[in-house]
């Protein structure tokens, strides 16, 4: 597809359980984890694609990165220490896709991830994908008590454009609570 056109209805529905590779390194301060790409990920092959998705908006106001970022320039995150995986592989037009066994599957791979990595927070993207796919009914958002070995857990908003919860503000206030906490952890 090419960068200067959006894709068309027929790309999108072709990229229908597509995967996209993680931007993943050992050691990394965060590692964020989205429930799973959407369809317009999967046509582009990067994560958070979706111009109304405001994942790049969310991490430049919360300050992680120096500039807001677009998605095919993910791997810049690398250096700066944060990552990005997703609980879920395949690419679908919504999350209420993915069967409820498929998350905590996902989180089973995920617990894996986290073993080999070692990020020193590991950040899920989504609250309801959260509890279903760790057994946390009751979870809420913000750090978690349970860690997965060392790293700690941090549940934030789905930054998708879908998530009327949280205005602009709101994700970058949160965001930014889990920005401090990294900065902490570093020095």
């Amino acid at each position: 597809m090419s960068n200067l056109r959006p894709p068309t209805r027929a790309e999108l529905l072709a990229a229908a359980g597509r995967t996209i590779p993680d931007i993943i390194a050992p050691g990394l301060l965060v590692l964020f984890c989205g429930i799973n790409p959407g369809l317009y990920s999967g046509v582009t092959g990067h994560h958070f694609a979706r111009p109304g998705n405001r994942f790049w908006p969310t991490l430049h106001a919360a300050g992680f990165t120096p500039r807001r970022l677009q998605p095919s320039e993910e791997r810049e995150l690398l250096p700066l220490g944060y990552g990005i995986t997703n609980l879920v592989a395949r690419a679908t037009a919504t999350a209420d896709e993915l069967a409820p066994a498929e998350l905590v599957a996902g989180g089973a791979l995920l617990r894996e991830k986290v073993g080999k990595l070692r990020p020193r927070i590991l950040a899920v993207l989504g609250v309801t994908a959260y509890r279903a796919a760790f057994g946390q009914p009751r979870a809420t958002p913000g750090r978690q008590d349970a860690r997965l070995g060392d790293t700690l857990v941090w549940v934030l908003p789905n930054p998708s454009g879908l998530n009327a919860h949280y205005q602009a503000a709101d994700l970058a206030r949160v965001y930014g609570e889990l920005r401090l906490a990294a900065e902490q952890l570093a020095e």
